[in-house]
């Protein structure tokens, strides 16, 4: 019996990086706040905080989403809207913040998101990632019925889609970070000197 595409381990494996005109501390506090995830992301439309404490080490997200048509649109993929749930694994202030994907059943599945931050010149260094080792149910129902030739293009579109999505969710946190920064300086100029 021959080995899938889909049995490879990492399947996916994939980050971004963008430096953001702001400390830290000010980037976490935006990209650990997963209930404003529809400012900046291609597909999670927001949610809300299920169980925990919002945005520590335990706390369950379940998220909105929605994918169109045209999102590898040969592919047999979920469209419209659908509902994810996540574990944060990882909540560092100022530092890292990671959540592993659960399945329906409610357990752990080897698909975790994240980001990293560390100064940097002109603010702070912002990486996005996403790393999926073994292919989740999801990956696996999608590809059900696809030969092997049509898995391995599965497998290269969505890595090209995960590719993009990263890209287009650091360049939106960017925008949403640093208008939020300049308009808080202004207010805060404001007050001093009317103070």
């Amino acid at each position: 019996m021959s080995t899938s595409i889909v049995d490879s381990s990492p399947l996916f494996e994939l980050d971004a990086k963008i430096v953001v005109d702001a400390t830290p501390q000010q980037v976490y506090a935006v990209v650990s706040d997963l209930t404003r995830s529809s400012e900046w992301s291609p597909e999670c439309q927001g949610g809300e905080w299920i169980s925990g404490e919002p945005a520590t080490v335990g706390a369950v997200f379940r998220g909105e989403n929605l994918r169109s048509e045209t999102v590898v649109g040969w592919a047999p993929l979920v469209r419209g809207t659908w509902y994810t749930e996540a574990r944060v694994v990882a909540a560092e202030p100022g530092t890292t913040f990671r959540w592993m994907m659960l399945s329906h059943a409610n357990e752990d599945q080897e698909s975790v998101w994240g980001f990293d931050i560390e100064p940097a010149e002109g603010g702070s260094r912002l990486v996005h990632h996403f790393r999926m080792g073994k292919a989740t149910a999801g990956i696996h129902k999608i590809v059900a019925d696809l030969d092997e030739s049509d898995r391995t293009k599965f497998v290269k579109e969505w890595t090209a889609k995960l590719e993009s999505d990263l890209d287009v969710t650091l360049k939106h946190i960017k925008d949403v970070i640093e208008r939020g920064v300049i308009e808080k300086d202004v207010i805060e100029k404001d007050v001093i000197e009317k103070g």
